[in-house]
């Protein structure tokens, strides 16, 4: 095949399989966080269930980008699949087995292979796009949009089988979908995708670019802000507070992801103008307009309007901003970052993006019980305002160019 042709059927094979595991990724967060919840655990107990999750996403993504620079991201693609098949399958033990410890070891496994998973596929992307102008923007903001869009129907697939087949009966199906995707997409990508010559040290896991540290920062600030009030204090509020349930709170959150995701990939429709990638100014622009979202929720809370109403459009809202805002985000790594080491400084970047994830879903837990759901949105005001500040220091170019 010539080269573009080999690009397009590389990256269709990446998103088939980043499609599946995103479903069973999303499906097993709905699963664990409605299922425990009847189980009687508390809102801080189900937060730590996700502790090690987050936490080894953090340790996977410093260790497997630098895998895949030594081994190929094919082998880091692979191996996140196979992990995450096994996390599925070790919860399908008798409930009594279920401790707090080892719930929270299966999901370490998955936050690995979610991470490993990730980082291959977005990499991946950076090295098949080719050269043309738009089209890594387009790719990556596609692949990225399609994943949250299936990671909303994986929400909604995770209540609906907790609800018609059980816990466990849920688990199989979707380990299953996982070694059918295996088998149809990931085993066909070209070998030694992304590997670099010679052997690189851990040590140049380290970005030394000032724009991707930026970044980075700010992404952490991102995530953070999203999950300190949608992991766990929000699915616990529409069940404790609004009486929803478990279909209702699954199709619901479903539907957010799902618009957040076809929201993400047409981004570059969407704020692309005569062909113009973003730039750090662009980051600035969307992080000060998403600060003043959660702010408004509150607001209408407080002014005691209908809560349910409240939610359900500033979420809405919510969602859009902040999808635009991490498509740029996704989009500006791989410009910043050298073909040659993208699978590193993607990997120092979605540390930083876990690292977001780990503090958002642990303070989700612990401000939810002490301050509600209000305190969840104004610590969430906050992260983003942090990520506002950073933004402005990102360059006003495209390229990784230094900071001034």
């Amino acid at each position: 095949m010539n080269a573009p042709t080999l690009g397009l059927a590389a990256y269709a094979r990446i998103t088939a399989n980043y499609w599946a595991f995103t479903i069973t990724d999303g499906a097993i967060r709905m699963l664990v966080v409605l299922y425990f919840h009847q189980l009687g655990y508390s809102p801080l107990e189900i937060a730590l269930l996700f502790l090690f999750y987050e936490f080894f996403g953090i340790v996977t993504n410093l260790a497997g980008g630098w895998l895949a620079a030594r081994l190929g991201l094919n082998t880091t693609l692979i191996s996140g699949t196979l992990l995450q098949i096994a996390a599925l399958l070790m919860l399908t033990v008798p409930e009594a087995w279920l401790s707090v410890a080892y719930v929270m070891f299966a999901q370490a496994l998955s936050g690995i292979a979610k991470d490993l998973n990730k980082m291959s596929a977005k990499s991946g992307v950076k090295l098949v796009a080719g050269d043309v102008q738009g089209r890594l923007f387009r790719w990556v903001a596609w692949l990225t949009g399609s994943k949250n869009a299936l990671k909303g129907l994986g929400f909604f697939v995770g209540a609906a089988l907790l609800y018609t087949v059980g816990f466990r009966g849920a688990l199989v199906a979707l380990a299953a979908l996982l070694v059918l995707s295996l088998t149809l997409a990931a085993l066909r990508l070209p070998r030694g995708l992304g590997r670099v010559a010679g052997k690189p040290k851990f040590t140049q896991m380290f970005s030394n670019s000032p724009a991707i540290n930026v970044l980075s920062a700010a992404r952490f600030f991102l995530f953070g802000a999203r999950d300190v009030w949608f992991v766990v204090a929000l699915p616990v509020f529409l069940t404790a507070t609004l009486g929803w349930n478990h279909l209702q709170v699954g199709g619901f959150l479903a539907l957010w992801i799902i618009g957040y995701g076809v929201v993400q990939a047409a981004v570059p429709t969407l704020i692309a103008r005569h062909g113009l990638d973003p730039t750090g100014l662009t980051a600035r622009f969307w992080a000060l307009l998403l600060m003043l979202i959660p702010v408004g929720i509150v607001i209408g809370l407080e002014a005691e309007l209908n809560p349910g109403a409240v939610l359900i459009v500033g979420l809405g809202v919510f969602g859009i901003v902040f999808a635009i805002n991490s498509a740029v985000h996704s989009f500006l790594i791989l410009d910043y970052a050298e073909a040659d080491r993208v699978a590193m400084k993607v990997g120092f970047y979605y540390m930083a993006n876990a690292g977001g994830r780990l503090v958002g879903t642990v303070l989700s837990g612990w401000i939810f019980m002490t301050h509600g759901l209000i305190g969840c949105l104004l610590t969430s005001t906050g992260f983003v305002f942090a990520a506002w500040m950073l933004s402005s220091l990102l360059p006003r170019e495209t390229g990784a160019r230094p900071i001034r």
